[in-house]
C-alpha cells in the first residue's frame, strides 16, 4: 500500500470501531483526510486493536515522520557544553527522550487536532502511547501530581523515550509554588532519563501554553534548574531546549547567549 491506500485503510478502520460513524464520507482531498485521520487518532479512548491495524499505522507514521525531516541531535550546535537550543517540531527529533508537558489525566490531549505539544505526541507516536499511558495510571490508581514524571516507551515518534510531566497551572498572580512545581517538572525528567540510560534529553516549553506560565520565568526556571541539576550530578547529559514559536526562541536566546 502506499500512502494514500495506509491512510484510507486506517480512516476505515477506525470508523468502523466508532459505530455511530461508520456511514460518515470519507473526503477525498488529502488534507482533509489527514485532518480526519489526525482526529479519529485523538479521540480514540485506550483500546486494543489488531496487529494489522497497528502495522499499517506504524508504517504510515513513521514515512508521514521521514518526510516531514528528522533532525538528529549531531545535527545541531551547543550554545554552552551540553545546552542546546533548537526551534522546530520536537516529534521529528531523534534524541533519547523527549518530554510531553502533559494533563494529570496521562493520556494525551482527546480534543480533534489541538495543538498543544501533548496532542502532537500522542498523534505520531501512535494509539499505543495511549495505551500505554492508560495501562500505566490504571496501575498508578490516580492522578499523576504535578511536578513529577513518568517514562513510556516511544513508539513510532524518531526518539526513544518519551516522559510525561504534568507543570503547574497559573490562573492569576505566579506565586513561588508555582516557580517550585515548575522546577520540579526538570529534575524529575532529568532524574528518569538517566535512571533509565538516557544521554540525551529535548524539554519543550513546560507549563506555558494553555497553564499559563509567564514565558520569560519559566525558560529561566528551566535553564537555571537543569545547570544546577547538571553541576550537582556531574552528569553529561545533552539538554536541547526546544522551542517552536519565535517568541519562545528570543526568550532562550537571551538566557542562554
Amino acid at each position: 500500500m502506499n500512502q494514500r491506500e495506509k491512510r484510507l485503510y486506517l480512516i476505515r478502520t477506525l470508523l468502523e470501531e466508532r459505530r455511530s460513524d461508520q456511514t460518515m464520507a470519507i473526503p477525498s482531498e488529502e488534507a482533509a483526510q489527514r485532518r480526519l485521520l489526525r482526529s479519529l487518532f485523538n479521540i480514540r479512548m485506550p483500546a486494543s486493536i489488531s496487529p494489522d491495524f497497528l502495522q499499517v499505522q506504524d508504517e504510515y507514521l513513521q514515512e508521514e515522520t521521514r518526510r516531514k525531516g528528522i533532525t538528529d541531535l549531531s545535527d545541531l550546535s551547543p550554545l554552552e557544553p551540553g545546552l542546546y537550543l533548537w526551534q522546530g517540531d520536537i516529534t521529528t527529533l531523534r534524541c533519547d527522550a523527549i518530554v510531553n508537558a502533559a494533563n494529570s489525566g496521562m493520556t494525551g490531549c482527546y480534543q480533534p487536532c489541538h495543538n498543544c505539544i501533548d496532542n502532537c505526541i500522542h498523534t505520531f507516536a501512535g494509539i499505543q502511547l495511549r495505551n500505554a499511558c492508560a495501562e500505566m495510571m490504571e496501575k498508578q490508581g490516580y492522578a499523576e501530581p504535578c511536578g513529577q514524571a513518568r517514562i513510556t516507551p516511544a513508539y513510532n515518534l524518531p526518539c526513544k523515550y518519551v516522559i510525561h510531566t504534568v507543570g503547574p497551572i497559573v490562573q492569576g498572580r505566579l506565586t513561588k509554588r508555582h516557580e517550585e512545581l515548575l522546577a520540579s517538572c526538570y529534575r524529575s525528567c532529568l532524574e528518569l532519563a538517566e535512571q533509565n540510560g538516557c544521554k540525551s534529553i529535548a524539554f519543550c516549553c513546560i507549563s506555558t501554553g494553555v497553564f499559563g506560565f509567564p514565558k520569560r520565568e519559566a525558560a529561566e526556571i528551566a535553564v537555571q534548574t537543569v545547570k544546577d541539576w547538571k553541576t550537582g550530578k556531574n552528569s553529561a547529559i545533552q539538554v536541547i531546549f526546544n522551542v517552536f514559536g519565535e517568541e519562545d526562541l528570543a526568550v532562550y536566546r537571551r538566557i542562554l547567549q
